[in-house]
């Protein structure tokens, strides 16, 4: 059911002027909300956040620019709710890993191999995160939910690297902070410079046999550290 404010701005707004694309648009605030977000996300990367075009996420989403600015405000805010998203999301994926249920070399190396196919499989937050760092972090600051996200995989790691200590398989001294962000590189930069990287040592790094065998040095890199 669609509820009365987005029935009345509905009413308010033209007809876009593709209508196979809204004619038969279900009428789903939710739905909504989701491809306006999608949509958006797909606009920051291509063009940054000063480049983005609010009619052009609109029509991306297939969604009337009315709509847009009823659930997010404006286009600031919109980025802001990009972000959050996107962090949310690898933030629940490293959960399902369920980390401490697992011995702790085998955790390791699901958090690597989490980490390095997340990038892969979604190439836009890379250049969401590139975006968001020229920005110098500016609208990731304001956001209140950020820091609560990212405490529960900084105290999962603390307890992996705690079992793997008393266990006598991990080294002791090592800052969870500094191997998330370790981790993280290990995949980041791998996949910001692909194409340069490709160029500069003559290796197809996009091809399966490239990319499994990054994960497999990244898989060791982070073992191999960690090891007593």
């Amino acid at each position: 059911m669609v509820n009365s404010g987005e029935k009345e701005l509905m009413r308010a707004e033209p007809a876009a002027p593709s209508p196979r694309k809204t004619a038969h648009r279900p009428r789903n605030p939710e739905r909504t909300k989701r491809d306006i977000l999608v949509a958006a996300r797909a606009e920051f990367c291509d063009y940054g956040l000063d480049g983005a075009r609010v009619d052009r996420i609109a029509e991306r989403a297939a969604a009337n620019k009315r709509l847009l600015y009823h659930y997010f405000g404006n286009k600031e805010a919109l980025y802001s709710a990009v972000l959050l998203e996107a962090y949310r999301e690898i933030r629940a994926g490293e959960q399902k890993l369920a980390l401490e249920a697992l011995e702790p070399e085998d955790a390791m190396r699901e958090l690597v191999r989490f980490t390095f196919d997340h990038f892969r499989k979604n190439p836009w937050f890379v250049r969401l995160l590139s975006t968001e760092n020229m920005l110098h972090a500016e609208y990731l600051k304001r956001i209140p939910e950020i820091p609560k996200l990212h405490s529960p995989i900084v105290e999962q790691l603390g307890e992996v690297l705690a079992a793997g200590q008393r266990e006598g398989v991990f080294r002791k001294g090592v800052d969870p902070v500094q191997l998330y962000i370790s981790i993280a590189s290990l995949s980041y930069f791998y996949f910001s410079n692909l194409n340069t990287l490709s160029v500069i040592f003559k290796v197809p790094l996009k091809s399966r046999k490239q990319m499994t065998a990054r994960r497999d040095h990244a898989e060791d890199v982070v073992l191999g550290y960690l090891r007593a």
